[in-house]
């Protein structure tokens, strides 16, 4: 055979994978092949394949007659709309897409080399879990690529996508990267699995129950995105790169929109309602103020309370957090204070500007949210808050009390600037909580003490019920109707194009974990 033929072959051998009957497999489960995702993933005809021909190198367990050329993982460049990116795709059909020495050194050379090119790094996870034939050397893969995955956070982006399993060690390179997508029925993360579980803690729990994708997604957290199928994973993907950078020394892509930058909308004017106890969806606010309606939200069904995303104002990117009055009437707690946290630093790593929406009564009560550490992880909120640098605009909406005013990117923690609904309240707490501390005895007193309190109420609305004060101290910038929100907030951003701000030179601060 001559040495093109013997290249054909190899070649066709490395397209096919782990053989016509396993890719069979692979559809009737419902997932595409990892070659179909990466071609969806790319603009047609730009990927470049890396390390097509490597196979094992393990002689053990019968091993040394299985040689599949590109040993169960496809990897290399090529753009999405335009720029480069670079990826890796792990074969289901080649030994349980199953983590080898080789195949993780395709991936470690395809990390390393979006590092120097300021690239991000998209990972298509769709594996059995480390190759036991191979014992250590697997597991050393597996550390390699983590200590890729810590020295890229911050640089490139990284967003994960698990279209299959995902289970022990290789579970933490997903949880390093910024961003992770799950299908729903198709995919699940765990790191000991049902069997295991069952026979040492007695539990009996389904794959899917335990890892599943709506598990991830509205439980732990763990996962950001859950999607139908594999097309709508690799399309949010494209549309998840479109709002990001190249690196952070990038700005990010500006898009072009024929949404004008001095429309205003009197519906806004209407959002908030006549009672301070009633709610509203935040998302309405947010969708009537940026191009187009278009909010991608981030973290959707999980700690609903407070809303995170990406979109755009006048054609750029921004990063958006938001509470959710309509969610247990837009508290932090510890889950959406550990939310927000990571979203900010992720903005903030890669020159997002970000637009804060308040309408906050301040951190939720109870024994449970104490015990469980509220002082701790409402602390990450206020860190990634005061420390980002990037551009910051704040909009209180209603309610902005207590300590939650002051997290909630206020202008003391370094915000560029802070607007104000004339129905925005702040104050130390609301003014059924503050009039029985303050006129305590006056009300133990009172012969009508329900009339008392409630006159009282009504002075302390009048006195803090409004954004006034705070302005008049230089803690609001300025007091503006609604409808003008997105006038403003464009030519906030527009004018902080040029801010230049850093922290103090240190290797890392000591956030609260």
């Amino acid at each position: 055979m001559n040495p093109k033929d013997v290249l054909a072959d190899l070649e066709r051998r490395a397209e096919l994978g782990g053989g016509a009957e396993r890719q069979k497999r692979q559809h009737d489960a419902g997932k595409l092949t990892a070659r179909e995702r990466i071609e969806l993933l790319f603009d047609p005809g730009t990927f470049e394949e890396v390390d097509k021909l490597v196979t094992h190198r393990c002689r053990d367990f019968g091993m040394a007659e299985q040689l599949v050329p590109g040993d169960g993982v496809v990897a290399g460049h090529g753009l999405v709309d335009g720029r480069q990116v670079f990826a890796f795709a792990q074969d289901f059909t080649v030994f349980g897409g199953s983590l080898s020495e080789t195949n993780a050194a395709k991936i470690v050379k395809i990390m390393d080399l979006a590092m120097k090119l300021g690239a991000p790094v998209v990972g298509l996870n769709d594996s059995g879990g480390a190759r036991i034939q191979e014992g250590v050397l697997s597991l050393g893969g597996y550390a390699d690529i983590f200590l890729r995955n810590t020295l890229a956070s911050g640089v490139i982006p990284q967003i994960s996508a698990i279209m299959g399993p995902c289970a022990g060690g290789a579970v933490y390179s997903p949880a390093i990267t910024d961003f992770t997508i799950m299908v729903k029925n198709t995919s699940y993360m765990f790191v000991t699995g049902p069997d295991v579980i069952r026979t040492v803690t007695h539990e009996d729990v389904s794959k899917e129950d335990l890892g599943g994708a709506m598990t991830h997604n509205e439980t732990s957290g763990v996962a950001h995105f859950a999607v139908d199928d594999d097309r709508e994973c690799v399309a949010l993907i494209r549309e998840m790169l479109s709002f990001m950078p190249s690196n952070n020394l990038d700005d990010p892509p500006r898009a072009a929109t024929s949404d004008s930058a001095d429309r205003e909308d009197d519906r806004l004017d209407r959002v908030v309602p006549a009672s301070p106890n009633q709610p509203y969806d935040m998302l309405d606010v947010i969708q009537l103020v940026v191009d187009e309606g278009y909010f991608l939200e981030v973290h959707r069904h999980y700690a609903k309370n407070l809303v995170v995303g990406f979109a755009r104002l006048d054609g750029r990117p921004i990063g958006v957090v938001a509470n959710q009055p309509a969610v247990l009437a837009g508290t932090l707690d510890i889950n959406a204070s550990v939310k927000g946290a990571r979203f900010v630093r992720f903005c903030d790593a890669f020159n997002i500007p970000l637009v804060t929406f308040e309408d906050v009564p301040g951190f939720l009560p109870g024994t449970v949210q104490e015990y469980g550490g509220i002082i701790r992880h409402g602390a990450k909120l206020l860190f990634a808050f005061a420390e980002a640098t990037v551009p910051k605009v704040t909009i209180i909406t209603r309610k902005a009390y207590g300590g939650a005013y002051c997290v909630m990117s206020s202008k003391h923690i370094r915000t560029d600037f802070n607007y104000a609904w004339p129905t925005a309240e702040l104050a130390v707490m609301g003014p059924e909580g503050a009039v029985n501390i303050l006129y305590k005895r006056e009300l133990d007193a009172a012969a009508d003490a329900a009339a008392v309190r409630g006159e009282k109420v009504a002075e302390f609305r009048a006195k803090f019920a409004n954004p006034y004060i705070a302005a008049g101290r230089g803690f609001i910038d300025e007091v503006i109707q609604p409808r003008e929100t997105r006038r403003k907030l464009i030519t906030a951003l527009k004018n902080l194009d040029s801010k230049r701000d850093k922290n103090p030179p240190k290797k890392h601060g000591n956030i609260p974990l």
